[in-house]
């Protein structure tokens, strides 16, 4: 710990910190926001969900994407399915991949938006309107 990053005497404001815990999120919610942000933070499972932001895709398509095996994916693909991230379409022999909802599309807008500050190069995502 590094003494620059601690105040050198201790002041709280009691008012402050009153108001703040009444508007902190609930355990359950911060749990699974938790979850989330750590499901994303693989990678592989990151790329899986910006390759799905320009659309349905089979589990074959995803595996040449991603450079991986079939079951690598599935594996991958399972983890984000419980976390609610995406959901799947069986047709006939196929089954098909997409984001779950909006919500997960402006979550990495977010992000994209976030890290670009530090980018030399402009990173790439599809408009909103082309994801409904």
């Amino acid at each position: 710990m590094s003494f620059e990053d601690i105040c050198s005497e201790r002041r709280v404001d009691r008012e402050k910190i009153d108001k703040v815990k009444q508007h902190l999120i609930p355990g359950t919610a911060t749990e699974r926001l938790a979850d989330t942000f750590k499901v994303l933070s693989d990678p592989t499972r990151l790329k899986i969900v910006f390759a799905l932001l320009y659309g349905e895709l089979c589990v074959c398509e995803i595996a040449d994407i991603v450079e991986m095996s079939q079951s690598a994916v599935s594996h991958q693909l399972r983890k984000l399915k419980d976390h609610r991230l995406i959901k799947r379409r069986k047709s006939a022999n196929m089954v098909y991949y997409s984001l779950d909802d909006d919500h997960i599309f402006k979550l990495l807008s977010q992000g994209v938006e976030h890290v670009q500050e530090d980018l030399s190069e402009p990173l790439k995502m599809p408009s909103l309107d082309s994801f409904k």
